[in-house]
């Protein structure tokens, strides 16, 4: 939708009026016929057409261009009364900075900025609202370090919220402490697993070492004897050389 026509001062091109709406054009695009319309405007239209409202020539979404550039400073030139005159505003301004204006307007109508508060006010008037809201809040003035709504200072009790608090707390560190604990038991269940895989592995190749040395002293004595047996029989060839 756009801007209401009855808000600007002076005359408005008809060239600059939505071909929906006909208001003054709000964020504006323009189609190949160049009739120009409201983003917000045309595809809604678009939605159920695929023409112009005007001419009823055949448009898409994909033809849509931004307004020419003399128009759009046409537009932004446009002289128009904030929304807030209801309220008192008296602030005229072109198109161009009336968002700027209109957000930081002191007529505006805000929500008050504490929690459980639905009350609608003035900005200006803003804080004087804040310092009798019953919705403000304030420190204990007991001592106790709690923040209070004004509205249940009656019923604040420093020493029930103390005892809550520390129960809470307490409950925090057993849950902490049981995390903890959890979380060590599992690491050492890990290390334990990886300690006994290890000594597993160990243990096959102490096997192995065994092994291959049983076998390299079978080897030796087999040598040995071999040795042996060569050593008569030098031995016995010697005597018999010797007897020849």
């Amino acid at each position: 939708m756009g801007y209401d026509i009855e808000r600007f001062v002076g005359y408005v091109n008809e060239g600059l009026l939505c071909s929906i709406c006909r208001d003054v054009l709000e964020d504006p695009l323009q189609a190949p016929c160049e009739h120009a319309f409201c983003t917000a405007c045309i595809h809604g239209w678009l939605v159920h057409h695929s023409n112009c409202p005007e001419d009823r020539q055949m448009i898409d979404v994909s033809l849509l261009r931004p307004l020419y550039r003399y128009m759009k400073n046409d537009l932004n030139r446009l002289q128009l009364r904030c929304k807030n005159r209801e309220y008192g505003c008296e602030m005229v301004c072109s198109l161009e900075s009336i968002d700027r204006h209109e957000r930081e307007c002191e007529y505006s109508q805000i929500p008050c900025s504490n929690a459980g508060c639905t009350v609608q006010i003035e900005r200006r008037n803003l804080d004087g609202h804040l310092a009798v809201c019953e919705y403000r809040s304030r420190e204990c003035p007991n001592g106790c370090g709690y923040t209070i709504l004004s509205m249940e200072d009656t019923q604040h009790n420093c020493v029930a919220e103390l005892r809550t608090e520390l129960e809470l707390l307490r409950s925090e560190m057993i849950c902490r402490v049981e995390e903890a604990k959890h979380e060590m038991e599992s690491r050492l269940d890990s290390q334990r697993r990886h300690m006994v895989q290890k000594e597993s592995i160990l243990q096959n190749e102490i096997e192995e070492l065994k092994s291959q040395m049983s076998r390299m002293m079978s080897d030796v004595r087999s040598l040995m004897a071999a040795e042996r047996q060569h050593r008569q029989e030098l031995e016995q060839a010697e005597l018999e050389k010797r007897e020849l």
